[in-house]
């Protein structure tokens, strides 16, 4: 009779290996190989033993599936046509963002919908669970909870003969099966709860939210094949400091991915943005030199975002470079277009540049933006009041086009910003080439400079 083997498996990635190494040979990463035993293989079967056969595809049976709401217009858009039954769902994020107010707001409103909710928690009691829905105010006879860290407990409820319509796993960091070895949290056990309860899930017509822990990088824990194994999977994220919260959409089989939503943290609550275009601008003074506004494209969403910079007088032998929302590389690139095209010199000067809001910016069409508020900072000169920059700048010191730009041409107008600055595109009119344009247009005749 065979014998269990054991092997290493990579926290990170996934990979095996017959050995423990102290790195993965896969992903790199050190020290993430666990042990892990594998049952013996039962006695494979002949060919041609099984009992499936080919079908034309053609002829496959349809599945009719009415997916019913989540109780937020808003979030249905975004999955697609709300939650499908036998659907799985998988939201991450750092711990304290809100993963579970969400997750428990969403129940309330599908159990006063009329459909049967479970809440499966591994992390909170019963009495935990309760006290926080009573201040959400998500309570209905329609929502039932328990609180375990074993699946076996909740299988004969999916398998019953009345599963509920929704059920909630959080997390499945936390849930163990006997039928994998080691402790919760491992590669093993993550893949074996997660698989059974989606087996599970889809037999029944149930859909499936899980909850998942995310790395200190910000990416999903335990083994990739989580995100390949589910329909959807959705990043809550933001800083545990500010009141907003983003909700990314990353992958969907239901629908269009790179959607999100912007939710603001309140006492009852996490509260939907219904049109989150200036709400990262705040209380802005726009006769203040040093600031901009960038109309920044996130998923399919346009924003208005304030971009601040301060040049001040350097008493440093290496004048300081600090950056807070964006990359400092980003300005370290930027800076030394600016000294080598326009003929400046950033050599005694401090500079300082943020994003407004809290907000955390990337892209490429930001850098428009970032050299209007460097420039005006280190003239001293407000911006015109309700100008609006988007674009790339090169290392030439031209103006290159930028991903969505009707996108944010039509938002900012919308908006009613004018000026607006933004690359030249072959047959329309507007746009700047170059970085001279630029300060021609902003600064020629305030500063005197041809």
């Amino acid at each position: 009779m065979a014998k269990a083997r054991e092997i290493y498996v990579c926290s990170a990635c996934g990979a095996q290996s017959s050995q423990w190494k102290g790195q993965c040979s896969k992903c790199s990463a050190w020290n993430t190989l666990e042990a892990s035993v594998v049952a013996p293989n039962s006695r494979a079967p002949r060919p041609g033993s099984g009992v499936q056969s080919l079908l034309r595809l053609s002829d496959a049976p349809d599945i009719i599936a009415d997916a019913f709401s989540t109780g937020i217009e808003a979030l249905d858009r975004v999955l697609g046509k709300g939650l499908v039954p036998g659907a799985a769902i998988l939201i991450g994020g750092e711990p304290g963002i809100g993963k579970s107010t969400l997750l428990l707001q969403l129940a309330g409103a599908v159990a006063a919908s009329g459909n049967q909710v479970v809440y499966l928690s591994g992390e909170e009691s019963l009495g935990q669970i309760k006290s926080r829905a009573e201040r959400l105010n998500a309570l209905h006879e329609n929502l039932l909870a328990i609180a375990t860290n074993q699946i076996d407990d909740i299988l004969p409820v999916i398998d019953g003969k009345n599963p509920p319509a929704l059920l909630i796993a959080d997390s499945v960091q936390t849930l163990s099966s006997t039928r994998a070895e080691g402790l919760p949290g491992n590669v093993s056990q993550v893949r074996a709860v997660a698989g059974e309860l989606m087996e599970a899930c889809k037999r029944n017509g149930v859909t499936l939210l899980i909850v998942g822990h995310v790395t200190k990088e910000g990416n999903l824990a335990g083994p990739k094949l989580l995100e390949h194994m589910v329909d959807t999977v959705i990043s809550l994220e933001g800083d545990r400091d500010q009141v907003f919260r983003i909700m990314r959409v990353l992958k969907n089989r239901f629908g269009p991915n790179q959607e999100l939503l912007i939710f603001q943290m309140l006492g009852q609550g996490l509260d939907l943005i219904e049109d989150p275009s200036t709400y990262f601008l705040g209380a802005r003074d726009p006769l203040l030199s040093g600031a901009s506004v960038v109309m920044a494209v996130d998923g399919q969403r346009t924003f208005a975002v304030e971009v601040q910079a301060l040049a001040t007088r350097s008493f440093l032998s290496i004048p300081r470079r600090a950056a807070l929302g964006l990359d400092v590389n980003r300005l370290h690139l930027i800076l030394a277009v600016l000294e080598k095209r326009l003929k400046l010199n950033f050599g005694q000067s401090d500079i300082y540049v943020k994003v407004g809001g809290g907000m955390r910016l990337q892209e490429p069409g930001m850098d428009l933006a970032l050299v209007a508020s460097i420039l005006s900072s280190f003239y001293d000169l407000a911006l015109p009041e309700r100008s609006a920059f988007w674009g790339e700048v090169d290392l030439n010191g031209q103006i290159r086009p930028v991903a969505s730009h009707s996108l944010r041409k039509d938002q900012a107008v919308r908006l009613g910003y004018t000026p607006l600055f933004y690359p030249r595109i072959d047959g329309e009119k507007g746009g700047i080439r170059s970085l001279g344009e630029l300060v021609e247009a902003l600064f020629s005749r305030k500063t005197g400079k041809n």
